[in-house]
């Protein structure tokens, strides 16, 4: 893992702890939040899905939840939970937006923890070298949060990845196309140089057919020339007539 990475890797994992701790409340998280801190994230997993049995719909718990599957290096289950943190956060939004009397302070706050969700969630995908995924989390992350540098430099080098991916795999495709004309190209000799085979060995079985016949023809006339010069020899003669 290069530097780049483990950096992405330490600000997602020292963002933990400040936003389950606005939910004090939930021993679960709380106790979870303890055993996180001390890289105990198998016990921090445990006691976070306690949490989640007990509320599905409770953003710290899947957020961090997500973050405990991080540690270890379980993408596909980080990605799930923190999509359903997403998914809560967004409804919330949602709900403030459309309420005259929410604060402008409580709506930045869900909007700050919704921005952090999609940046894990982009980190994430940028670890598993999915860039493009990583990418559109960033993105959303931004949208919720424009001011956010961290999130901004992670977008920066996700897109000169995806790029740097996107052109390998166009040079791989081209590749892969050269050698499939290559192939083909071998191929169509291949049977040009069978097709010539078989007509030459045809020729030839024509020709050999003609002097078969010809001898044949040969030998019949040559056999005939004998047997006739055998019965001139064998002719009786005739008397000599008398001319008295």
């Amino acid at each position: 893992m290069d530097m780049k990475k483990i950096l992405l890797f330490c600000l997602m994992i020292a963002s933990a702890a400040a936003i389950s701790a606005q939910r004090s409340d939930r021993s679960y998280v709380r106790k979870g939040n303890r055993m996180f801190e001390d890289s105990l994230f198998i016990k921090a997993e445990e006691n976070y899905l306690k949490a989640v049995d007990m509320n599905p719909e409770l953003y710290e718990g899947n957020y961090n939840l997500g973050n405990a599957y991080t540690a270890q290096q379980k993408p596909n289950e980080a990605v799930e939970q923190y999509r359903k943190a997403a998914n809560a956060l967004e409804a919330r939004k949602k709900e403030l937006m459309d309420d005259p009397s929410a604060s402008r302070k409580e709506l930045e706050k869900c909007k700050n923890e919704l921005a952090q969700t999609y940046h894990n969630t982009g980190v994430v995908y940028h670890m598993s070298e999915r860039y493009d995924k990583a990418v559109e989390s960033y993105k959303e992350a931004l949208r919720n949060n424009p001011q956010d540098d961290e999130t901004r430099y992670n977008l920066i080098l996700a897109q000169r990845m995806l790029q740097q991916q996107q052109d390998q795999q166009q040079d791989q495709q081209q590749e892969q196309q050269q050698q499939e004309q290559q192939n083909q190209e071998e191929q169509q000799q291949q049977e040009q140089q069978q097709e010539q085979q078989q007509q030459e060995q045809q020729d030839m079985s024509q020709e050999n057919a003609e002097q078969i016949l010809e001898a044949a023809m040969q030998d019949e006339k040559d056999v005939q020339e004998r047997v006739q010069e055998q019965l001139l020899r064998v002719q009786p003669k005739k008397p000599l007539e008398k001319d008295w």
